[in-house]
């Protein structure tokens, strides 16, 4: 029977909502008393977790917990994940993908905005002034799964048994952090005002979709112009297609025009998203980036990996 259980710890598959929250802290890494703080929180996140989610098992409260390259040696004192390691800068000729600081990520979602005040509330205290807030951003879902830009946001997400192929690493990927999953995060702030010059057919274009009922158009011919959707489909040297699991949100506040969508993509394989990224700030071929660029700007770019609950409730062990 649905509302009976919290939503498992470490989900990072957990069901779209709409509201979330995403955290990023720095550590005192040099404090061996802010070490052990944040060693003991976060194994503790699920039992915070469920002080929360217990108000209201149909909001589908979650939370996902990220520890970036930095930090990983100092705070879990385990086997590094074979493929971390610091946010890898793209530099096209016109647009830059940029590395910014975070030692922990926490990607807070439920249906009810309240409920993820109040767990960020009860995280903080716990951890106290062994962290410090490098960002905090708080995004809402927009209509129909939109963003700011107008367009549905996440159709190229796997779903069904896909989305575990495409985002847990297994024994086989790396047998220390099975279980787990990479995730990249940007920050983008739109300019919504040239955007909105543009007319809906030359939007389309440059998504690669239409913009009411969100049909998929055909890729342009190899050596022109890649839409934004072809720009982030990633095939491998066999020709494989390889997905990553988006739970984007749009942020912003009209008062103060800013208008924006955070980025966060779920992956087994780091290089994955990182091949996308390239695709998009360096183009495809080079010199062709993805036009969204044009309207939209990172202010962030972090890599974290987010252990299985297991290993997370380990760092807890004495």
């Amino acid at each position: 029977m649905g509302g009976r259980t919290p939503i498992e710890p470490q989900r990072v598959d957990a069901p779209l909502t709409s509201s979330a929250t995403f955290l990023v802290l720095s550590v005192k890494l040099d404090d061996d008393d802010a070490i052990n703080t944040v060693r003991s929180t976060l194994a503790s996140v699920e039992g915070l977790s469920k002080n929360v989610s217990i108000r209201d098992l149909n909001a589908s409260f979650a939370c996902t917990v990220g520890i970036g390259s930095d930090a990983w040696d100092r705070i879990t004192r385990q086997p590094r994940p074979a493929e971390l390691h610091p946010f890898r800068e793209f530099h096209g000729k016109k647009h830059s993908a940029i590395a910014t600081p975070g030692d922990l990520l926490f990607h807070i979602r439920a249906q009810r905005r309240d409920l993820c005040f109040e767990f960020e509330r009860q995280l903080l205290d716990s951890l106290g002034d062994a962290v410090s807030v490098i960002d905090e951003t708080v995004g809402f879902r927009y209509f129909d799964v939109r963003d700011l830009l107008g367009f549905v946001d996440g159709t190229a997400n796997p779903v069904g048994p896909a989305v575990t192929e495409s985002i847990v690493v297994t024994e086989q990927d790396d047998a220390a952090s099975a279980g787990g999953s990479y995730v990249v995060v940007q920050k983008y702030v739109h300019d919504i005002a040239a955007w909105r010059k543009m007319s809906t057919e030359q939007q389309e274009k440059v998504i690669g979709r239409t913009k009411l009922e969100n049909v998929e158009l055909d890729d342009a011919p190899d050596g022109q112009q890649q839409s934004h959707k072809s720009l982030a489909t990633i095939e491998d040297d066999q020709g494989e297609e390889h997905d990553i699991l988006r739970d984007n949100m749009p942020f912003g506040s009209p008062g103060s025009k800013e208008f924006g969508t955070y980025f966060i993509g779920y992956s087994r394989k780091l290089w994955v998203t990182e091949k996308m990224l390239c695709r998009m700030f360096i183009g495809e071929p080079p010199g062709m980036h993805d036009r969204i660029l044009d309207f939209s700007r990172p202010l962030t770019g972090t890599t974290f990996f987010a252990p299985s609950a297991t290993q997370l409730a380990s760092l807890g062990d004495s």
